[in-house]
């Protein structure tokens, strides 16, 4: 289970590693990944702070795909896949006990780069 979690958590990774360049990679461990936006918010409540963008988490029991623009925007929320809704967990985390298969990576990567583009118009990258 170990190694197909691994599998998952590479492939899952790789989503948001596109953005990489256009975000701040805080934290890139064997366990996560986690990007945040350059930009400070433009939000009083995060005091100045980047904002969290997205994650990937591998824990003992799955592996956690973390999408904050989906609690910010229903527009994104709306759109996501019959199939990535199967693996919701509240309202931006999907979670992956098995490895995802490569229709499911596609609609992770669809999604993510609609929520980019909707961050980037709004200039909150």
């Amino acid at each position: 289970m170990v190694a197909e979690f691994e599998i998952a958590f590479a492939r899952l990774k790789a989503v948001l590693g596109r953005y990489s360049r256009r975000l701040c990679v805080k934290v890139d461990v064997p366990t996560e990944y986690t990007v945040v936006t350059k930009s400070p918010s433009p939000f009083p409540q995060h005091k100045g702070q980047p904002m969290f963008f997205g994650a990937v988490r591998l824990g003992k029991a799955y592996v956690s795909f973390h999408l904050m623009p989906l609690y910010m925007d229903p527009v994104l929320a709306k759109a996501i896949s019959p199939g990535l809704k199967k693996r919701m967990q509240g309202k931006t985390c999907f979670n992956f006990k098995t490895g995802p298969d490569q229709g499911l990576i596609a609609d992770l990567a669809q999604l993510t780069q609609a929520s980019f583009e909707r961050w980037e118009r709004k200039k909150w990258l």
